[in-house]
């Protein structure tokens, strides 16, 4: 029981990874309809500058959750007013290929900057050590990344659903045509939403940076897990998003437990089984005939 428990809090605390990051890959699909490769890329570069912040100007772990995001936004309002938006009109498959590109040029740099060898990151001490309950003893840090985490989901839903902008927002990411029928200029949130969609992936960056080696490669597995939390939860899914990053995450600690071998397969296998039970996902929306 007590090794059941502590898998569950690893799973939850690797799932906030991808549910914050594929919450920002759901946004931008549901109103840019861009698949951005990049994710990942963006995920590393959050994880790089939280490190680059703590060794040139010394701002630890809980100035790294403020500066690097909004570094993350302005970065993804500038990628998208130079380069995303002109290919907007095209076939999606040119952004694509845009921001796959952009990834292999971000990793490259970092390489280069900073090579191959993960770069270090020291826990805060008030996170480090073991919150005990009862005879159970869970790591600190991964109990505050899934409470962060769930927080931060939270702060956006209620964005979402409590807020003007929040719902102009969403009715653009679930009904951009409709939207636009009823007079809202969905081209405004454009910019923003990319921005924000970024911003999040930089702040997973900030939360994996002591949890896991910051090394210019490591988004480039987590984009691939991240685009099948997506596909589980439903493409352009808000809510789907964030429930399939901490079902993966689950899936992912409980197979390094019992089967390692096969940890990563189990994540594929699920979502083939998604895909073919429910085609949209597990909250996506069906297209209509």
């Amino acid at each position: 029981m007590n090794a059941v428990l502590q898998y569950t809090i690893q799973g939850l605390a690797a799932g906030s990874f991808y549910a914050l990051a594929a919450l920002g890959l759901a946004v931008i699909f549901g109103v840019l309809g861009v698949v951005n490769f990049a994710h990942g890329a963006c995920y590393m570069l959050g994880a790089v500058t939280a490190a680059v912040l703590l060794d040139v100007l010394g701002l630890g772990f809980w100035w790294g959750l403020i500066v690097v995001p909004i570094l993350l936004f302005l970065f993804g309002v500038l990628l998208e007013r130079t380069m995303v938006r002109w290919l907007l009109a095209l076939d999606p498959l040119y952004n694509f290929l845009l921001t796959f590109g952009l990834s292999l040029i971000l990793v490259d740099l970092v390489k280069r900057r900073y090579g191959v060898s993960g770069l270090p990151y020291k826990r805060p001490e008030v996170l480090t050590g073991q919150i005990h309950i009862g005879e159970v003893g869970l790591p600190t840090y991964h109990v505050f990344v899934f409470l962060f985490s769930i927080s931060i989901c939270l702060l956006v839903w209620l964005l979402m659903t409590k807020t003007r902008i929040g719902m102009i927002v969403r009715a653009s990411t679930e009904k951009a045509d409709l939207a636009r029928a009823l007079g809202i200029n969905v081209n405004r949130w454009v910019t923003p939403v990319f921005g924000f969609g970024i911003a999040l992936a930089g702040l997973a960056g900030v939360l994996a940076a002591p949890f896991r080696a910051i090394t210019a490669d490591m988004g480039s597995s987590f984009v691939i897990i991240l685009f099948a939390v997506v596909v589980i939860g439903g493409l352009g899914s808000i809510v789907g998003a964030v429930v399939a990053g901490f079902l993966v995450g689950l899936l992912e600690a409980f197979g390094q437990a019992y089967a390692p071998a096969y940890a990563q397969i189990l994540i594929f296998v699920l979502m083939a089984i998604v895909v073919l039970v429910r085609p949209a996902g597990l909250f996506g929306r069906e297209e209509a005939a």
